[in-house]
């Protein structure tokens, strides 16, 4: 009896979904470093620090006390409880512990949240460079991703002309990220203010602020939720986590604050997909908001080292001829413009042409042993991204690297 051929058709959303860059170039540097390649991999948006000791103790606690099964969907009581009094005293945002949604990461936060607001034929505005996944989660859920370009000379921040050039009948979604991922760039209060003002015409238009990155802000810059603007706590959906601030990337637990009707629904396609986060991530959640405003002492070390690398990575590369580069003002990431080292006619010594950044990071990975993110990933095809969260040995030893493979005498272009 002849074998029937398997119908392999999948759904055409999941078909048009784009892998992660900052994935794949993470996992290939882990490739090449167990085949006993000496990559240096400054790919992954991860802190190298670990988990602050308090933190870590109460999730040993948790265990030996057997906080070990399920949680109610939205989060415990006394996390949801923590997370509204910290938004109070630090973000000027007022929620009930109704209005909090506990997930397993920011990410499940923004991906419920845009789920939740938008439907098939909604624009969701995303300022470009954007983090990788705004695009394909708006895809996703049915919705058609609007890039709109913030350039190096806007210091990578949408403008309100831009904003409101974008904007039609379909728009429903602005995202919002600060401190940015992958720029690194903050919003000043009157910037935001100046968005608000645009936002506020539409009254269909709403706003995803994801501000995962809130604390690791370098002076003068400040960082000022969305939400808290006059008149936008209607319209803001609030992203957050413990992920980057409190170096718990594996405990995969943020939240999303929003008015009730938001939450309610970002809840219920929580209970039909994972149900709640982890009960011991989330009973360490609660010593780590209670470690002080801004993540206390043991994290504001972790950012003042943070900042310490900011500098020495950026004045680094501005020294390299042809790297283009304005100090960033937030997160662990620079992103250099790089267009003298790519593009028609570019060729590297021993390499071959260089058409684009994604050639040239692979020419970074094969010649410099150096992985990192073209910038084309995040809507920016002219830069590259360096995460910063790194050790300064890490990173001296990969800045020598860089300004070798980098050098001039490395590349030609044709006239």
């Amino acid at each position: 009896m002849a074998a029937t051929q398997v119908d392999t058709t999948l759904n055409p959303r999941v078909a048009s979904l784009k892998p992660s860059k900052t994935m794949a170039l993470t996992d290939l540097a882990t490739k090449l470093k167990e085949e006993g390649a000496d990559i240096i991999g400054l790919a992954a948006g991860e802190p190298d620090f670990d988990t602050p000791a308090p933190i870590v103790e109460a999730g040993v606690e948790a265990l030996r006390q057997g906080y070990t099964r399920y949680t109610p969907n939205t989060g415990t009581s006394a996390l949801r409880k923590a997370i509204c009094a910290k938004l109070q005293q630090e973000n000027g945002l007022t929620y009930s512990p109704d209005e909090i949604v506990v997930s397993n990461g920011a990410k499940q936060c923004i991906w419920q949240g845009l789920l939740a607001v938008c439907s098939p034929g909604d624009e969701v505005i995303i300022p470009a460079p954007y983090w990788v996944s705004y695009p394909e989660m708006a895809r996703l859920a049915g919705a058609e991703p609007v890039i709109v370009e913030a350039t190096p000379a806007e210091g990578f921040r949408l403008t309100p002309q831009k904003l409101r050039a974008a904007i039609t009948p379909r728009s429903r979604l602005l995202i919002l990220c600060t401190p940015s991922n992958p720029t690194g760039a903050v919003y000043t209060k009157e910037e935001l203010e100046a968005l608000a003002a645009v936002v506020a015409e539409h009254p269909r238009l709403l706003v995803l602020s994801d501000e995962i990155y809130e604390y690791i802000v370098y002076p003068p810059a400040q960082h000022h939720s969305f939400g808290a603007l006059p008149g936008m706590w209607d319209r803001t959906l609030t992203v957050n986590g413990f992920s980057k601030a409190y170096a718990m990337t594996g405990w995969r637990l943020g939240y999303l604050a929003a008015p009730r009707h938001f939450a309610k629904a970002a809840a219920v396609i929580q209970s039909q997909s994972t149900s709640g986060a982890s009960s011991i991530a989330q009973h360490a959640a609660v010593t780590a908001l209670e470690l002080g405003p801004g993540g206390g002492p043991l994290v504001q070390q972790m950012i003042a080292a943070f900042e310490q690398r900011r500098d020495y990575v950026t004045q680094r590369l501005q020294q390299m001829p042809g790297v283009q580069l304005d100090a960033p003002q937030g997160a662990f990431y620079v992103m250099p413009e790089v267009s003298a080292f790519a593009g028609p006619g570019v060729e590297a010594k021993g390499f071959g042409p260089v058409p684009d950044v994604d050639t040239l990071c692979r020419y970074l990975i094969e010649k410099a042993n150096v992985a990192l993110v073209p910038g084309d990933a995040f809507g920016a095809p002219t830069c590259i991204r360096i995460s910063y969260a790194a050790s300064m040995e890490t990173l001296t030893k990969a800045l020598d690297r860089l300004e070798a493979a980098l050098a001039p005498a490395n590349f030609t272009r044709a006239s």
